[in-house]
């Protein structure tokens, strides 16, 4: 029997619960490297902003999944350089046969993944990639929707149905699974090949926020679990009907260990369903089941759709002749907008790295088509750079639905930025604890201070204009406007497009009737509960 000696190159997928790729690793091997490199294009490359709290995030996973090696009398070994060097290296100085990886599907991956195979398989070392960080192959499910993305949720779920339920997890493994097994140790291997620290990344440790959210799979599976035994609330949660101003999250807040692979989706799927059977539950779009999809809808969008993360060149996208404010991007960015509940959410997301979905919602919105007119590109790389859970499909996709450039095309509904808080919060107290300038306002002012009078001002202690930001615009003006300039980009775009397909005209209205319906359909049952009007 052939003795393998493999490496096993941890991506996204940090954890070992659910990951085929390394048990392949571990098969028939007398030596496992398992790896994780620390590439420069993420660590320091102008395209991929990453905040100092998703660094803690990454390196308290590191960690985490190097003791959890341990557990296996294997170790981690954290590589530095470009990957096609460093496995070209690590493969020759190691005598490798075998590298494993999981499936990644961003464009950079594609590529990159596609020369390491290519230069190691020119080296005759064998390549075995696995899937598991989706529910399902994307590849599989543009291929049952005839070669091309399936473009509403609707379709998606119609489509995934026929590939029946996602692939149910394997197992962590064993020391059995890696019996006579090893990982050569050096005694240098701790400055050669240990976890960085924020020195070496460059990176100042005392400027990361509350640590609400370790990173690693042992933090994600004790999260799991404590929010699996809450039965009732797994079967009655409705995204829609969680507050996204609450002081303590309403949701599980499991995105970020699914973004790092810390947790497997497939095993919170399979989870679910343990909860789910037998008992009356929420269904998709806006069950725990319907967030999963949600996540491979965009998923499997992104992975097939050029240029998903910008305006030009994307298919799917709406070209819309958003403005360049400078200023205005900083004053939301940095939560100096004088909207009190739009500045709080946005000043937790820059001290905690998380802030609720439909929080998120109400900032984009506010960002984009609502009220300041700024390109969702802008928005989506200050999120990139912000979140804890940023992850290139999602933040893209969601970007381009809250500003109504695709996905979502009721352009007139738009989020207050007034009203939309008060329905969870009529108090402020979000408010009071994330932009303290105002927290001696009463309820009846804190969410437009501007209204407060001089006197009740002072008492508060906060001018507006002096203490806190005077409102940035006058919302129920430039909303008005924004849905004119909206109106008038889709306009033009229909006409365009009557042009460009004036040979079939008719074939291309049935089409736009028929999107349209889909979309009502579908809306009713998600979005209308969750929007706000003017």
């Amino acid at each position: 029997m052939t003795q393998h000696r493999s490496i096993h190159w941890f991506r996204k997928g940090l954890r070992l619960h659910d990951n085929p790729a390394f048990l392949k690793a571990c098969e028939q091997a007398s030596e496992i490297y398992p790896i994780f490199i620390l590439d420069p294009w993420f660590a320091k490359s102008g395209n991929c902003r990453v905040g100092v709290n998703r660094w803690r995030f990454l390196l308290q996973s590191l960690k985490d999944l190097d003791n959890s090696l341990k557990s296996l009398n294997l170790r981690l070994f954290v590589v530095r350089g470009k990957p096609d060097k460093q496995l070209e290296i690590l493969c020759e100085k190691w005598k490798i046969s075998r590298v494993t990886f999981e499936v990644d599907t961003e464009p950079y991956a594609v590529k990159r993944d596609k020369d390491v195979e290519s230069k190691l398989t020119e080296r005759g070392i064998e390549v075995i990639k696995c899937v598991s960080h989706t529910l399902f192959d994307t590849g599989s499910v543009v291929k049952a929707n005839g070669g091309s993305p399936p473009l509403t949720y609707q379709r998606f779920q119609t489509v995934a149905s026929k590939l029946g339920s996602p692939a149910k997890p394997v197992n962590a493994p064993t020391l059995n699974d890696v019996k006579g097994c090893k990982t050569p140790i050096l005694a240098a291997h701790e400055e050669e090949f240990g976890v960085p620290t924020f020195a070496e990344l460059g990176r100042d440790e005392g400027s990361c926020g509350p640590l609400l959210y370790p990173g690693g799979e042992t933090e994600a599976l004790e999260r799991m679990e404590r929010h699996m035994k809450k039965i009732n609330w797994v079967c009655s949660f409705e995204k829609p009907q969680t507050s996204p101003n609450a002081l303590n999250s309403s949701t599980t807040v499991l995105s970020p260990y699914l973004k790092f692979g810390c947790l497997s989706s497939r095993l919170f799927y399979h989870k679910l369903v343990e909860v789910y059977n037998g008992k009356k539950h929420s269904q998709p779009p806006v069950s725990l089941h319907g967030q999963l999809l949600w996540r491979e809808f965009f998923y499997t969008v992104g992975s097939v759709t050029p240029n998903f993360d910008r305006m030009e060149g994307n298919p799917v996208c709406r070209q819309i002749p958003w403005s360049s404010n400078p200023e205005y991007l900083e004053k939301w960015s940095n939560g100096q907008t004088g909207f009190p509940f739009i500045d709080a959410i946005m000043r937790q997301l820059r001290q905690e790295g998380w802030i609720h979905h439909l929080a998120r919602h109400a900032v984009a919105c506010f960002l984009t088509r609502g009220d300041l007119w700024v390109s969702w590109e802008e928005g989506m790389k200050v999120f990139e750079e912000l979140l804890l859970d940023a992850d290139w499909s999602l933040n893209a996709g969601n970007w381009m639905w809250l500003s109504a450039s695709a996905f979502f095309h009721q352009y007139f509904r738009v989020y207050s930025p007034i009203a939309f808080g008060k329905k969870t919060d009529p108090n402020g107290d979000f408010i009071r604890k994330y932009v303290p300038e105002v927290k001696k306002f009463p309820a009846k002012f804190i969410y437009e201070p501007w209204t407060a009078p001089l006197t009740m001002q002072q008492t508060a202690g906060c001018i507006i204009g002096k203490d806190y930001p005077r409102a940035i615009v006058d919302h129920s003006i430039v909303s008005k406007a924004n849905i004119s300039k909206m109106a008038a980009a889709y306009n033009a775009a229909k006409k365009d497009n009557s042009n460009s397909n004036s040979d079939n005209g008719k074939k291309v209205e049935k089409s736009k009737k028929r999107t349209s319906r889909t979309w009502h359909l579908k809306l009713k049952g998600c979005m209308e509960t969750i929007y706000i009007y003017i």
